[in-house]
C-alpha cells in the first residue's frame, strides 16, 4: 500500500503536488531530494545536511557540525519522536538504518523496505510508503526483516524491499516511479535488507540469503529508467554451464571442479557497498559460502574466490579491477560485509587513499584503495582461528585451532564476529575509528549429516556455547585457548599505528553503530536503551540519556535553521530478534519502532513502557505420542524453529511469538500456521516444503510436552543452539 499524504498517485514520471507545498520545511529547495555528484562532493560545504547513509562519499559517519560540544553536550535533550513500529503481524523488528536528511527532510527506511519521509524540525510525517509484497519471504531471512536504510538521488528515493524488489520513489510525495524485480531465481531463499547505493547514473544493490543456498551478485540499474545496466556474480556457478563473465572463470580454479555447486555458494553482498568517485570504484564486500565449512561446499580445500573479499568494480562495465580476500577458504561465516570507511591516511610520509573494514575475523584492515595493497592489518578483538596477516602475501597465517573438520574447536571470534554490520565511524579530527566490538568464542562442530535442501537453513556446522558441553569435554575444548568470555565494549582504534586507543564496557547484546562529530564527540545507542556520548579523545562518557528502547542502528547528525540535531532510529532486532536477554532493553520494556531527535535545550526523553509480566498460559492435554515422537519434535525444532523461537524460558524472553508458552487459540490453529501459512502476511510463512503432518505433530506434541514441564515447575532448557 502507498501512502502519500492520503494522495494516490500514478506510477510513472515525477509529479509535483500543489497541496504538499504548505507541509515542506520552510527552508526547503526548489528541487526537492536533489543530491548529485557535485553536491556530494563537496558536503562538507553543507554540514547541516547529510546526504548518504554515511553522510559524505567515503561513508565516514562524520559531522563537522560543532554546535554539540564537550561543553555543551549537557544540555542535550529531546526535540521530537515519530512512530516507526511495525504495521505488519505482531512482532516488532528491529531498525537498522541510518537516516538521510537533504535539505531539512529525513528520509529513513524501516523492516520490509517501508519508507519514512519526516520533517527533520518536527518529526512530522510528510509521506509514508508502505510496499506491497509477500511477508511469506521472511522465513528466509537468516537476521530479521530488517532494512539498512535509502539512497536519496536527484529528486528520487530508492529502497530496495525485502522481497528483492527495488524501487524508485519521487521525493516530494512517495509515488513509485519504477520497480525492478532484482531477483535471479524467486524459488531460493534470496532477501535484501542492505541499502542501495548510488554510482554515477547507476543505482547497485546486492542481496542476501547464502544460509539458504543462494549464489550472490550485485546488479547495477538505470537510475532513471529502472533498466538493468551489469550484473557481476560473486562466485562461479557449476563450469560445466559456463560463465557470466570472464572474472568467474578465474574464481572457478579456486575452487573445486565437483564443489556442491546445488547449494549455490554464498558470496551475497548483503550490506556494505561504497563509491569513490574521485578513482570512479565501486567496493562491495561479499559474505560466506555455502554451506559454510569449506569442507562441504568443496573437498579441495581452496581459496573460493570471491567469498569474504572486498571487491573494486568499474562501475561504468561492471569488470573487476581489484579484489581483496580477507578470509579465504572461510569456514566460520567470517563475511567481509561490514562497513567500509573511504579516508586518506598518511603512510610512511605519504598521504594515501584507504578503504578501512573491520570484519567478522578479527582483524582491523587498511588497503591502498586504489590497487588493494594491504597496508596493514591486526587484532582489533581476540582472534585465535589465525595468528597474523602476512604482510607480503596479505593472506592469514593459520593457527590450526580454526579446523573444525574433525573435531569440535573452541574459536574466537564467533560468527557474530568481532564486528557486525553495525557502522563504524571514522572522526578526522582524532584520527581514531569508533565501533561496537563483540569479544566472544564459540565451539564449531561439522554438521555432519548436513545436505543441501532447497530454502532450508541449515549452515553445514552448529555452534554452540561452552558451557553446553559436558564438564569433562569443556575442559578439553578450553585447554590452550584464552579464557572463555562474552563481552562488547565500545573500541576507538587507531587505524595509523593499528592499536587501541580506548574502550568503554557495554551491557547486554547487540550494540549500536557509531557517529563521530567536529565537535570533539562521539556517540552511539546501546542494546540497554541509552543514548551515550563520550568524548572523542578520551572516552570519557559525557553525557546519557535512557529512551528505554534498545538502539542498533547508528545516530546521526544534522541542522535545521541552524539548530543541530541529533537522531537515531530505536528498535532492537535483527540477528537477536529471538532472544532478548537481562541487559536489553526489549527484555522488560516495549521495542516499539522510534525515530528520535535530540537537540541543545531540549525536553525530557519519553521513556519506553514496561511490559506485564508473562503469564504462563495452560497447556491443551498432551497428545498421545510415544517418547520417540516428542524426541523427534525436539529434533524437527531445532533444525526449523529454534532461530526464531528459541527463547521464551528465563532467561530469555521472546522476540518472536513464544512457542513453548502458546495459548488455547495458538494451539488450535498450529497446523494452519505452519503448513497453511495463515500468518504469512505477518511473517511466519508455511513450512509445508520441509515438513510433513506427521513432522508438524511431532514438534507439537513437544511444545506441549515442554509447555507441562515448565507449569509445572520443572527446569526445561529448549533445544536453542544453531545449526
Amino acid at each position: 500500500m502507498l501512502r502519500a499524504l492520503g494522495h494516490i498517485v500514478g506510477l510513472t514520471g515525477f509529479i509535483a503536488l500543489n497541496t504538499l507545498a504548505s507541509d515542506l520545511p520552510a527552508n526547503q529547495t526548489s528541487r526537492v531530494g536533489w543530491v548529485d555528484q557535485e553536491r556530494l562532493m563537496r558536503a562538507d560545504s553543507e554540514p547541516q545536511n547529510w546526504l548518504t547513509t554515511g553522510r559524505d562519499f567515503g561513508e565516514q559517519h562524520y559531522s563537522p557540525l560543532r554546535q554539540i560540544d564537550a561543553a555543551s553536550v549537557s544540555r542535550l535533550g529531546f526535540a521530537w519522536e515519530y512512530d516507526a513500529s511495525t504495521r505488519r503481524g505482531r512482532v516488532q523488528r528491529g531498525l537498522e538504518a541510518t537516516p538521510i536528511v537533504v535539505d531539512g527532510v529525513m528520509y529513513t527506511s524501516g523492516g520490509w523496505g517501508v519508507v519514512y519521509a519526516l520533517d527533520a524540525a518536527t518529526g512530522k510525517e510528510l509521506w509514508r510508503f508502505d510496499p506491497e509484497l509477500d511477508g511469506a519471504r521472511a522465513r528466509m531471512t537468516c537476521c530479521d526483516v530488517v532494512n539498512r536504510g535509502v539512497a536519496v538521488w536527484k529528486g528520487r528515493v530508492y529502497v530496495a524491499q525485502l522481497d528483492g524488489i527495488l524501487v524508485a520513489l519521487n521525493a516530494v510525495d512517495g509515488a513509485v516511479l519504477w520497480k525492478a524485480d532484482t531477483f535471479i531465481d524467486r524459488q531460493r531463499g534470496y532477501t535484501i535488507t542492505g541499502a542501495p547505493r548510488i554510482a554515477g547514473d547507476k543505482v547497485i544493490i546486492g542481496n542476501g540469503g547464502a544460509e539458504f543456498g543462494v549464489r550472490g551478485y550485485i546488479t547495477a540499474y538505470d537510475i532513471n529508467s529502472g533498466e538493468q545496466r551489469w550484473r557481476f556474480f560473486t562466485v562461479p556457478g557449476d563450469p560445466k554451464k559456463g560463465y557470466e563473465h570472464p572474472e568467474l572463470e578465474r574464481a572457478a580454479k579456486t575452487w573445486d571442479p565437483d564443489a556442491n555447486w546445488a547449494a549455490a555458494g554464498g558470496g551475497t553482498a548483503w550490506d556494505s557497498m561504497v563509491y569513490d568517485p574521485q578513482l570512479n570504484l565501486f567496493y562491495v564486500g561479499t559474505g560466506n559460502g555455502s554451506p559454510h565449512p569449506a569442507w562441504l561446499r568443496s573437498l579441495l580445500r581452496r581459496d573460493n574466490l570471491y567469498l569474504s573479499s572486498i571487491l573494486a568494480i568499474n562501475p561504468d562495465t561492471g569488470r573487476l579491477v581489484w579484489h581483496y580476500q580477507v578470509t579465504p577458504g572461510d569456514s566460520w561465516d567470517y563475511t567481509a560485509t561490514q562497513p567500509m570507511i573511504l579516508a586518506d591516511l598518511s603512510v610512511r610520509g605519504v598521504q594515501v587513499p584507504v578503504l578501512m573494514q573491520a570484519p567478522k575475523n578479527g582483524f582491523f584492515y587498511v588497503l591502498d584503495r586504489r590497487n588493494g595493497k594491504l597496508l596493514s592489518a591486526e587484532k582489533y578483538v581476540t582472534a585465535t582461528w589465525a595468528e597474523r596477516i602476512d604482510s607480503e602475501t596479505g593472506r592469514p597465517v593459520m593457527s590450526g585451532q580454526g579446523d573444525y573438520s574433525k573435531s569440535p574447536k573452541l574459536i574466537y571470534p564467533s560468527p557474530i564476529g568481532g564486528h557486525n554490520w553495525q557502522p563504524m565511524a571514522y572522526s578526522r579530527d582524532t584520527g581514531l575509528v569508533y565501533l561496537p566490538v563483540l569479544d566472544n568464542a564459540v565451539v564449531y562442530q561439522t554438521h555432519k549429516n548436513w545436505r543441501y535442501r532447497l530454502n532450508d537453513f541449515d549452515w553445514g556446522s552448529t555452534y554452540d556455547a561452552l558451557i553446553s558441553h559436558p564438564a569433562d569435554e569443556q575442559k578439553k575444548l578450553a585447554v590452550g585457548q584464552p579464557p572463555m568470555r562474552y563481552q562488547e565494549f565500545f573500541l576507538a582504534w587507531d587505524p595509523k599505528n593499528q592499536r587501541e586507543v580506548w574502550r568503554a564496557p557495554l551491557t547486554g547484546s547487540w550494540n549500536g553503530g557509531a557517529l563521530a562529530t567536529a565537535g570533539g564527540l562521539v556517540v552511539q545507542g546501546t542494546a540497554s536503551g541509552h543514548l551515550r556520548v563520550y568524548n572523542a579523545s578520551t572516552g570519557k562518557l559525557l553525557k546519557e540519556i535512557f529512551v528505554g528502547t534498545g538502539m542498533i542502528a547508528a545516530p546521526m547528525s544534522y541542522a535545521v535553521n541552524g539548530v543541530q540535531y541529533i537522531a537515531i532510529m530505536a528498535g532492537y532486532g535483527g540477528a537477536m530478534q529471538p532472544r532478548f536477554v537481562p541487559g536489553v532493553a526489549a527484555y522488560e520494556r516495549s521495542n516499539r519502532g522510534r525515530i528520535l531527535a535530540f537537540r541543545l535545550d531540549g525536553g525530557d526523553t519519553p521513556v519506553a513502557e514496561k511490559l506485564p509480566p508473562d503469564e504462563l498460559q495452560p497447556p491443551p492435554k498432551k497428545l498421545q505420542v510415544s517418547p520417540k515422537e516428542i524426541e523427534t519434535g525436539s529434533e524437527l525444532f531445532l533444525a526449523h524453529c529454534a532461530r526464531c523461537h528459541g527463547g521464551g524460558l528465563k532467561p530469555f524472553r521472546a522476540g518472536y511469538p513464544d512457542l513453548f508458552n502458546m495459548n488455547p487459540a495458538t494451539h488450535g490453529v498450529f497446523d494452519q500456521i505452519v503448513l497453511d501459512g495463515i500468518f504469512s502476511y505477518g511473517g511466519m510463512a508455511s513450512f509445508s516444503d520441509l515438513l510433513s503432518k506427521n513432522d508438524v505433530r511431532s514438534i507439537h506434541a513437544y511444545l506441549i510436552d515442554t509447555q507441562h514441564r515448565l507449569r509445572a515447575g520443572e527446569d526445561v532448557t529448549p533445544n536453542t543452539h544453531v545449526h
